[in-house]
């Protein structure tokens, strides 16, 4: 029995003594700015930064890869935080929010058939190519909503997406679900948009929608520099935009919207001007 008990201990001896030669033979060094930064990050693991997690992005900030201002939902504050870790100057990126261009609800869009299937826009989109008409509408299921983890997406009781402009943090994580592509990411500092994503003829778009893009280029003919029309479908120069709202009141389908004066209609985030005109009045 001695003789087992001192063969045991031995074995274990040894192979403790292997396991630390091996440990510090095959050990990684990590970067303590690695774990720094890591540590300064938000830990919303949302992919804004173009990794998966926030860990890779501390990675790649400590060896250079990655610029240290990709963490949108961080804001300014981790941006500073991170310079200070590296010990360079902070640079804030251009804040960018997510943008659904629709306003083709299930009262102001037709529908080729009634979808009865489970509440998610790709699984819809897998039947027959979705139910809206329009082949580039929001189908209005929510997946978007599902997916964003700063619960900045509002589904209409009509069946629209609508995106929070103040709880947005461009991570993109809506615009990567959504199987149609009806969700963009703008700059936040451009307010007016085409809210439409229909490529099809104005006739053709009539017949399916009350608010879609047609084409018609009074937009561009009204604020040349700040639109521009390709496949039947109108667009906002970001980098020009400083006008393009006079172009709304000439918009005969009104799918040009200003975020500045508040949300689509059906959205309760609501109007801008009826809430000042209501604190107004009060």
């Amino acid at each position: 029995m001695l003789t087992a008990i001192l063969c045991l201990g031995g074995i274990g001896l040894i192979a403790a003594a292997t396991l630390g030669v091996a440990a510090k033979k095959f050990a990684v060094e990590v970067d303590p700015r690695e774990a720094a930064v890591l540590e300064a990050l938000p830990g919303a693991n949302c992919g804004a930064c173009g990794e998966p997690g926030c860990s890779g992005y501390a990675k790649g900030v400590a060896d250079g890869r990655l610029a240290p201002n990709l963490c949108t939902p961080g804001g300014s504050a981790t941006i500073e935080a991170i310079a200070a870790i590296l010990g360079i100057e902070a640079v804030a990126a251009e804040p960018r929010v997510a943008v659904v261009l629709c306003q083709g609800d299930n009262e102001k869009a037709t529908e080729k058939y009634r979808y009865l299937g489970m509440a998610d826009c790709n699984a819809a989109q897998k039947l027959a190519d979705g139910p809206k008409t329009c082949p580039g509408g929001c189908l209005g299921l929510g997946s978007c909503a599902a997916a964003c983890p700063f619960d900045a997406i509002e589904m209409t009781a009509s069946g629209l997406a609508v995106i929070n402009r103040d709880k947005c943090t461009g991570c993109e994580k809506c615009v990567s679900v959504c199987p149609r592509q009806v969700i963009v990411m703008a700059p936040k500092a451009s307010t007016t948009h085409v809210l439409c994503n229909s490529r099809d003829k104005g006739a053709q778009v009539r017949k399916y929608c009350q608010v879609g893009c047609i084409g018609c280029n009074i937009c561009k003919k009204t604020v040349p520099e700040a639109y521009q029309i390709e496949s039947f479908l109108a667009r906002v120069e970001y980098e020009q935009d400083e006008n393009a709202a006079a172009a709304i009141e000439k918009c005969p389908m009104k799918c040009i919207h200003d975020f500045s004066t508040g949300y689509p209609e059906g959205s309760r985030l609501g109007s801008k001007k009826a809430a000042s005109g209501e604190n107004a009045a009060a």
